[in-house]
């Protein structure tokens, strides 16, 4: 989306700025980026994080995001990032289908996957770091501050909805109004898919993420079951892994299973005797490399309406 133009005369006084700035020294500041400056109202602006305050002086050309999902919600708002922080598991995160539109055939460097590469992002030579959802330590931010402006986290160990993350994002690329639009079109979404499927609200639904041997009941603590309350359904409040004796804690109204597929899930000792699965209440959801469990991973703007697509119908059937 265009910025906001400015009035006349408050464009003419940031064009005499940007000269003043350059006759004192100011010539690090590539051609592309002082435009940029003067293209765009509403900089500087300070974003607050768990390490304090950033303060990103001008409109950001170069982004690099270190987060795990924060290259999604950069591409939602019409920026491709340099450099992006690599996805972990097996999903073909390169190839992921709601992305290659806006990527429009650029593939960001990576710049570390376990651990952040703080060398190769200062090779990048960004002018904004975006770790919004990253968990990165004081001394990851202390590094990457020193390279540019960098965002973290906004609560320590705490994840944020996708919404507000959307707004983060746009606050920092200079595309509020850009981020409200996006919001507002994901949110439609969840809202025909709630009409058309009145029986979804209210109802109990157990996540299980079956993977590596092991299962997981998923709470609203973790960011993969927001679609699932945003289709107006209750989750628990926690997530905990749980033993073979301790499945009975999946039988809530519906069971939606991804990670494992069905046989994989279905041999697991006791799954088959739930109640829950013998009343056929069951979405098999699909493996770790499926489309849904990539969807629910990235949890972006970019995403979720794929996730939504792949889970209603499965959904409306177990809640038949």
């Amino acid at each position: 989306m265009s910025p906001r133009r400015r009035p006349f005369v408050a464009l003419l006084l940031g064009i005499v700025a940007a000269l003043v700035l350059s006759a004192c020294g100011g010539g690090s500041e590539s051609g592309s980026t002082a435009s940029s400056a003067l293209a765009a109202p509403g900089f500087p602006v300070t974003i607050t994080h768990k390490f304090g305050q950033t303060t990103i002086p001008t409109k950001p050309v170069r982004v690099v995001t270190v987060g795990y999902n924060d290259v999604d919600f950069a591409l939602a708002l019409g920026v491709v990032p340099v450099g992006e922080r690599q996805f972990l598991g097996s999903f073909d995160a390169a190839n992921r289908p709601w992305a290659q539109q806006a990527l429009g055939g650029q593939r960001p460097e990576l710049v570390g996957g376990n651990q952040i590469d703080v060398e190769k992002v200062a090779s990048l030579r960004p002018d904004l770091i975006l770790g919004v959802y990253s968990y990165m330590e004081r001394a990851d931010y202390d590094a990457l501050s020193r390279i540019a402006p960098t965002i973290a986290d906004p609560q320590d160990g705490v994840a944020v909805p996708w919404q507000e993350q959307t707004r983060i994002t746009g606050q920092a690329l200079g595309e509020s109004a850009r981020a409200d639009q996006v919001i507002a079109s994901v949110e439609q979404k969840f809202t025909d898919a709630k009409n058309a499927n009145p029986q979804f609200a209210g109802k109990t639904v157990a996540v299980d993420l079956t993977a590596n041997g092991s299962t997981n009941s998923l709470g609203t603590d973790d960011l993969r079951t927001q679609p699932f309350t945003g289709l107006g359904m209750q989750v628990a409040p926690t997530t905990q892994e749980l033993s073979s004796e301790q499945l009975g804690e999946l039988n809530k109204d519906a069971l939606a299973v991804f990670g494992a597929d069905e046989a994989t899930t279905r041999a697991i000792p006791t799954f088959n005797t739930l109640p829950v699965v013998q009343a056929g209440r069951v979405a098999f959801l699909g493996g770790e490399t499926s489309v849904f469990a990539g969807a629910v991973g990235f949890g972006s703007p970019l995403s979720l309406p794929y996730a939504i697509d792949a889970m209603v119908p499965p959904l409306a059937q177990a809640l038949r």
